[in-house]
């Protein structure tokens, strides 16, 4: 039990999930590791949305928006965390969502499929054979996309992302947008559009921007 005053209560919260999502296989073993990394950099951040931040999340749910064909493209991490915001932030976008793993097995693909259909999600791409297509110059599992999402995606949210496919992305032409609290990682610096912040508070902020500009000219 974690009291709500406790002053570390939302960390230790976000922390629980991933565990569950560890115990559940959406999260692996690595996952918990790197999302301890990103927390050091939120503490330098005083765990809160700077402006520049703020600023990058209207300039990404602009873009979410102008698109033809935005894919969202989910993690372990982002799913344990997220699953309800990406479902929403799909369904007010015309989004599709696509799993894409570093640490692929079906297991884990059909887990997190599982997760985001609990919370909504009426298609998940990327799962099993459906991640027939591959991306040019990437060796790692990353490199397995689905036909029908991220291969033909003119913009691909890719929150928690690993570099090599960030940067293979932008080759194919693509934009870009991401969430990375390590504003110096290959990610940051070859998205697009790069959000320094906390995935947990970023994804219900897009989602309100995003209800805020549809509609808008």
């Amino acid at each position: 039990m974690i009291p709500d005053d406790h002053p570390r209560a939302a960390s230790l919260m976000t922390r629980e999930k991933l565990v569950d999502g560890f115990k559940r296989n959406i999260v692996v073993a690595e996952g918990l590791i790197a999302h301890g990394r990103g927390e050091a950099f939120d503490y330098l951040l005083g765990e809160k949305t700077t402006e520049m931040a703020e600023s990058a999340v209207r300039a990404a749910a602009a873009l979410l928006l102008i698109s033809k064909n935005a894919v969202l493209s989910v993690n372990g991490n982002a799913a344990a965390l997220c699953a309800k915001e990406i479902v929403e932030l799909a369904d007010i976008t015309g989004a599709k969502i696509e799993v894409n793993l570093f640490y692929r097995t079906e297991e884990r693909e059909r887990a997190i499929k599982a997760e985001l259909e609990r919370h909504g999600a009426r298609q998940v791409l990327g799962v099993g054979e459906k991640a027939s297509a591959r991306i040019p110059e990437l060796s790692s599992e990353r490199r397995r996309v689905d036909p029908e999402g991220i291969l033909v995606a003119d913009t691909v949210f890719v929150p928690l992302e690993d570099g090599d496919r960030t940067e293979a992305l932008a080759k194919m032409g693509k934009s870009v947008i991401t969430v990375d609290l390590n504003p110096l990682s290959r990610t940051a610096r070859a998205a697009n559009i790069t959000i320094v912040d906390n995935l947990v508070r970023v994804m219900p902020a897009l989602v309100q921007k995003v209800s805020a500009l549809k509609g808008k000219d």
